[in-house]
């Protein structure tokens, strides 16, 4: 695949426009750059709704979601689609109890959390924790599956490409910080989205033969109808990645309430809003978005085992859709397809500076507050997102790149800890006896007997994995709070003036989302 003069204008333009535009937003009223944490980690908790809804999605979808979801939609088939649409029914729930606890307590960043309700122990585990995963698992699937992307379609070196977009995704948020991410996000999810239906119309529109892309997907469903079941059944040989009716009731919900709902990276947008209510509706903008997705990133996937059947990797067929587009379409979609990948790269290096900044380093400093610690403190999240990058880059290969199927390897290495994860934000949220005791007990058998089940019953599919040991490890943890002290004043989280009342665009949005849900569901059974 060629470039052609007027793809590569359409990037560099993106590459100016978004560059410029993230400076731009990052100044506040006199023209200068953050001032303290407040601007830098939280955007002066000043986001707008759309901002909000955005930055959720942007942050979200990124390489590991466009190339490795299309290339599990390649080998799965629509089945994958469940982790975009149960998604959206996770939001409605993290909008309408999560989110009013965090902000009615001003938290900051999700370790912040556990310290206020457990005490600091778990604070500074937890922290460590999501730096090691964020650095060494999730920005590192981001840039190598995003590098794939870039050589398949611009055909430079695969190590020259992860340079580039690690050093432009830290170059254009490193001086605004997320202000300057959450702000642009709505021009990079409108190039996602834009440059996705113009692949999934283009690849209808091939099957299709002059037909119209009605015709492409009867023909594509009537070709290979094995690829359009939503739930699998136990003889499926992918029944081990999506194991039948847990994606509904059972194990995706262990990890969709984990990344949604406790994940500093994706919930650090919210925690930004302006109120609890432009919060909500940034969930619901957000889980309508998501409903959409599979359609721009799963349906090119299953478009290509009719397209090119014999692709050497499953992650190569949404490069290789691209092929299809003419020149200057080819352009914008490839800007879309880096606008993705550098908003979740941002998003994901703004994060780990946070934590880094806030739960650690910040807590062992000390000294009075102050306009000079702020500043400090902002210099050593930006030293922090440039160290990250750098460690990114240099383990993407050894890591990430003998996987082949990215997308669903994250989702097992992370379900080592979801459980667990799971287990101490419900009980610190929705149970006041639960104590840190419990809250260790329940992290350290999430990862020793996820770790048992895979090594001794390797048969049991990972989601039903997850699901058992987040069973055994509540029990663990209500049993152990039970029967050990809390130690006086660990709990500072207010709970009970808290009003999980909605107004009437979030109770609409909602409904509205169910019903899609229980439409898409009960078609594709």
């Amino acid at each position: 695949m060629q470039l052609a003069t007027i793809d590569i204008v359409v990037v560099a333009t993106y590459f100016v426009c978004i560059f410029g535009l993230a400076q731009y937003v990052s100044r506040d009223r006199v023209g200068a750059g953050p001032k303290n944490t407040t601007d830098y980690f939280l955007a002066s908790k000043n986001l707008p709704w759309w901002a909000i809804g955005a930055s959720l999605i942007a942050a979200n979808i990124s390489a590991e979601q466009i190339v490795g979801m299309s290339g599990s939609g390649y080998a799965i088939g629509l089945a994958i689609a469940s982790y975009e649409w149960m998604a959206a029914l996770t939001l409605l729930l993290v909008g309408k109890y999560f989110l009013p606890i965090f902000l009615k307590n001003e938290i900051y960043t999700m370790p912040q959390f556990l310290e206020r309700r457990y005490g600091p122990s778990i604070r500074t585990l937890m922290a460590v924790f999501w730096l090691a995963l964020y650095v060494f698992v999730n920005l590192t699937s981001i840039i190598w599956l995003g590098s794939i992307a870039v050589t398949k379609v611009a055909g430079i070196n695969q190590d020259l490409a992860l340079v580039l977009l690690g050093a432009f995704a830290l170059l254009y948020q490193i001086r605004g910080g997320l202000k300057a991410v959450a702000l642009t996000d709505i021009v990079q999810v409108t190039l996602l989205v834009l440059g996705g239906l113009i692949i999934a119309a283009l690849t209808l529109g091939k099957l299709g033969e002059g037909a119209g892309l009605v015709a492409g997907f009867h023909r594509l469903t009537a070709a290979i109808p094995d690829h359009f079941h939503m739930i699998l059944k136990p003889g499926d040989p992918h029944y081990m990645d999506l194991p039948g009716l847990s994606v509904l009731i059972g194990g995706m919900w262990i990890a969709n309430l984990s990344y949604w709902g406790f994940n500093q990276y994706i919930i650090q947008r919210a925690l930004a809003a302006k109120s609890v209510g432009e919060a909500q509706k940034g969930i619901i903008f957000a889980a309508f978005l998501k409903l959409l997705m599979p359609l721009v990133i799963v349906l090119p996937g299953i478009a290509a085992v009719v397209l090119a059947p014999d692709l050497a990797k499953p992650d190569e067929a949404y490069p290789t859709m691209m092929r299809l587009l003419p020149s200057g379409l080819l352009g914008l979609v490839f800007a879309a397809l880096i606008a993705a990948i550098v908003a979740s790269t941002a998003s994901k290096i703004n994060s780990i500076a946070t934590i880094f900044t806030l739960d650690l380093y910040a807590k062992r400093r000390g000294g009075e507050d102050g306009a000079a610690r702020e500043k400090h403190l902002v210099f050593v999240g930006r030293a922090a997102a440039v160290v990250a990058i750098l460690l990114a880059i240099v383990t993407a290969r050894p890591l990430v790149g003998s996987s082949e199927q990215a997308f669903q390897f994250i989702q097992e290495f992370t379900g080592f800890f979801t459980p667990g994860i799971t287990v101490i934000f419900l009980l610190g949220l929705f149970w006041k006896r639960a104590n840190e005791a419990g809250a260790l007990t329940a992290a350290a058998a999430s990862v020793i007997l996820s770790w048992a089940f895979k090594a001794w019953l390797p048969t049991i599919p990972f989601m039903n994995r997850m699901g058992l040991v987040f069973l055994i490890a509540l029990a663990l943890a209500v049993i152990v709070s039970l029967v050990t002290r809390s130690r006086a004043d660990t709990d500072t989280i207010d709970t009970r003036s808290v009003s999980y009342a909605t107004d009437s665009t979030f109770n609409v949005g909602a409904v509205a989302v169910v019903l899609i849900l229980i439409a898409l569901y009960v078609t594709w059974w």
